[in-house]
């Protein structure tokens, strides 16, 4: 369904780059694990290598289901903005092409959520 603007709406937007003092927003989505509704909105350094975002990050943020300590994320499917993307672990995330807002989607093709019940 679309939806029209009843005003023609100009203004800044505040999720700007620059105003993030150097960091920069990364979106990063599981699928068939449901018991995170949405993606991940995380705050990284645009020079942290992809590695260290799993690591540091990525494996925090998901430890509280169960099937996270199973998920080898490193050689994982990736899309990066919706296309087949291969990460370099040991590039940065602007060396891999992630910039600002970027959204990643890992698939961990044997993991299906709690019970097998993702789809």
């Amino acid at each position: 369904m679309s939806v029209n603007a009843l005003y023609d709406y100009k203004f800044e937007p505040k999720d700007k780059v620059e105003n993030f003092n150097g960091m920069q927003l990364l979106y990063v989505y599981w699928p068939d694990h449901l018991m995170f509704c949405a993606p991940f909105a995380l705050l990284v350094q645009p020079d942290m290598t992809f590695r260290a975002v799993i690591e540091e990050i990525l494996k925090p943020a998901t430890a509280a289901h169960p099937d996270s300590s199973k998920a080898d994320f490193l050689n994982a499917e990736w899309l990066l903005n919706d296309e087949p993307f291969t990460p370099d672990a040991d590039a940065s995330l602007i060396d891999n092409g992630i910039d600002h807002k970027s959204m990643l989607t890992v698939t961990t093709p044997d993991l299906k959520g709690m019970a097998g019940v993702g789809y």
